[in-house]
């Protein structure tokens, strides 16, 4: 099953590019934006299950979903943790004034960002390893919200945010709430979850594949929408996080 679903994440991704790239999605199909988020973000639970077992693996994901939705529903109510902002219409199904897919968001990226510092951070002495993963595992995670957010907001309007800020009119108080929050995500996963199990390379190497996927998706809307300028700086990144990534793996194996 976990394998149908990633395939079925493949052909529904491969589809959403041509569509969204083209601009041709109908209004009666706004419900496919939420079929991807929840699907990637089921992507990035499976990861966890077979990293932690099914078991802890579905209650960590569980915990990421519900503590995500509950933060961002602060963060609308009272601008708490990342600043002003409300969500529009074209979401998805919304549970106090916070769209549930955005839960399914978070488990994406934190699934991406941990499978990425795991592999940069493996061959780490013990105590320098889980400092170094939880600060890299946070930037990544940041890195990933420098393309998500400006298409988001600029080109899609999924939400809109009410102060000003210096990088595409983004308030710095967001990038800094995805880092506390993605921190605070990954110092749990070492101190409950901290036993991890014997996960076969697939799923290491399908979650480093959806960080890059997500990544070009919203790049390349981001040329398209006129924000190309952030699609180039979170390529640079991603390619060092990427060769880092391989580094520390050829390192492992060596």
């Amino acid at each position: 099953m976990p394998t149908y679903i990633f395939r079925f994440f493949i052909i529904w991704y491969i589809c959403g590019v041509i569509i969204l790239s083209f601009d041709i999605l109908p209004s009666w199909l706004e419900w496919a934006n939420s079929v991807f988020l929840i699907t990637a973000g089921l992507i990035g639970g499976i990861y966890f299950t077979q990293l932690y077992g099914w078991i802890r693996g579905t209650i960590f994901s569980l915990f990421v979903i519900i503590v995500s939705i509950y933060v961002e529903h602060l963060g609308v109510k009272s601008g708490f943790l990342f600043g002003n902002y409300s969500y529009g219409e074209n979401f998805g199904l919304k549970i106090v004034d916070t769209p549930i897919t955005i839960g399914f968001a978070w488990l994406l990226i934190i699934g991406c960002s941990h499978e990425l510092a795991r592999g940069i951070t493996q061959q780490l002495s013990l105590v320098f390893q889980k400092l170094t993963f939880l600060f890299t595992g946070s930037l990544i995670a940041v890195t990933m919200d420098l393309i998500l957010d400006p298409v988001a907001f600029k080109v899609q309007q999924y939400w809109i945010w009410d102060e000003p800020g210096i990088y595409y009119d983004i308030p710095f108080s967001n990038f800094f709430g995805w880092f506390v929050l993605s921190l605070f995500f990954h110092l749990l996963s070492l101190i409950v979850f901290n036993k991890e199990e014997a996960c076969s390379k697939t799923w290491h190497g399908r979650m480093a594949f959806m960080y890059g996927a997500i990544i070009f998706m919203f790049s390349l809307l981001a040329v398209i929408g006129g924000v190309g300028g952030a699609a180039l700086f979170v390529f640079i990144l991603s390619i060092i996080w990427y060769g880092l990534y391989a580094w520390g793996n050829n390192y492992a194996k060596s």
